[in-house]
């Protein structure tokens, strides 16, 4: 009994197989055969015609790959100026209920340097 679902399986198995197959045999034929179903003599022309459809123009893919393979340079930020009146504005803003994150972007800081006046203004309570 056990053998018998073994070869029904190793059967199924095998129709599968000539199924995906003949799948793919036709799905290469279908499209081999599409260009000129739509009345185009080379598959070139019919590229071109699609890609002149969806609006895009051609990829070049000489700059596509020297793009990808070209690391992207690394913006690096100018040094915040801290004064005396960002100082108050961030205790202004502390005592408005803004959390730190709110108060950096508002005044075009980093998140440490908020923490760092905070801290010189006694305002960060000690760990325990």
């Amino acid at each position: 009994m056990l053998t018998e679902k073994i070869k029904e399986l190793e059967a199924a198995k095998a129709k599968v197989d000539e199924l995906e197959q003949n799948i793919a045999a036709e799905r290469t034929a279908e499209l081999a055969a599409l260009p000129a179903s739509f009345g185009y003599e080379s598959v070139a022309a019919f590229v071109k015609a699609v890609r002149a459809a969806a609006g895009g123009k051609p990829v070049k893919r000489r700059k596509a790959r020297k793009a990808a393979s070209k690391p992207k340079k690394k913006q690096t930020r100018t040094r915040a100026k801290i004064t005396d009146e960002t100082r108050a504005e961030v205790k202004k803003l502390l005592e408005a209920g803004k959390t730190g994150a709110e108060i950096a972007s508002t005044l075009k800081i980093s998140v440490p340097s908020v923490q760092n006046i905070k801290k010189a203004l006694g305002l960060v309570k000690a760990r325990a």
